[in-house]
């Protein structure tokens, strides 16, 4: 069953379209299905990973999933019903519209929250140095600064200490807040490169440095990034702390 606070946060996203119509247009707005950013390069690399992130959450935890994606535009209206944003890439995204950025800070400020995954594994070029000078752009008030280890992200569902992807690029996550709350969350680990697999049901990439461990950690992240989405800072308490080890074992 989906968290009463992820169905209020697709209400306010839907509230600050400003029209109760699309609202009722979803049936399946209480479910996770993973927005996907269509921007001007290649943006869908990691559509089957998005598609095994919605199938492990379900099969992990007692979230409602359905197993697709829903590539948007950042200027269609239907963003707002979605409180999981994707944003991957191999390689340079071209500079946003105007139109773009303002539609992506609307979006933020209004509760949505957007992870950003960089496939090619980049630092300082290609994907990495692109979607800073992005982000810089949509909220220039809010840095990207890194993730402390007490972060909600890393108990929201399983405990972790670490933030792995395909590669192990840089250790930390890094995050842009807004008002307070992380709306922002980026790797440049490939984390849902770890999730890919092939049409025969192989992976597609290796984990590296750590083999299949890194790739379990690296699910684990994605689960609790899905899971945070969701409920924010609800879980920022000891009271969970059993619902979670139970789910655990």
């Amino acid at each position: 069953m989906a968290s009463p606070l992820a169905l209020s946060r697709r209400a306010t996203l839907l509230a600050a379209l400003g029209t109760a119509a699309s609202a009722r247009a979803f049936g399946d707005s209480s479910k996770f299905i993973p927005a996907v950013v269509q921007h001007g390069a290649h943006w869908d690399a990691r559509l089957s990973g998005l598609r095994r992130l919605s199938w492990e959450l379900e099969r992990r935890t007692s979230v409602e999933v359905s197993l697709e994606t829903r590539p948007l535009p950042l200027t269609s209206p239907q963003l707002f019903a979605h409180p999981f944003l994707y944003w991957g890439g191999d390689g340079e995204v071209p500079p946003l519209s105007a139109e773009q950025l303002e539609a992506l800070r609307r979006y933020l400020t209004f509760g949505g929250f957007l992870f950003v995954d960089a496939n090619d594994g980049s630092r300082g070029s290609g994907f990495d140095a692109s979607v800073r000078r992005e982000l810089a752009r949509v909220l220039p008030q809010a840095p990207l600064a890194p993730v402390p280890s007490s972060h909600v992200v890393f108990k929201s569902f399983f405990l972790l200490d670490t933030a792995p992807g395909r590669l192990l690029v840089k250790p930390e996550l890094e995050a842009a807040k807004v008002s307070g709350r992380t709306a922002v969350l980026y790797s440049q680990n490939d984390v849902l490169g770890a999730l890919q697999r092939d049409e025969g049901g192989s992976w597609t990439y290796e984990a590296s440095p750590g083999g299949e461990r890194q790739r379990e950690y690296a699910i684990r992240l994605a689960v609790n990034v899905a899971m945070y989405a969701l409920c924010l800072d609800y879980k920022d308490d000891a009271v969970h702390l059993p619902l979670i080890l139970k789910k655990r074992r």
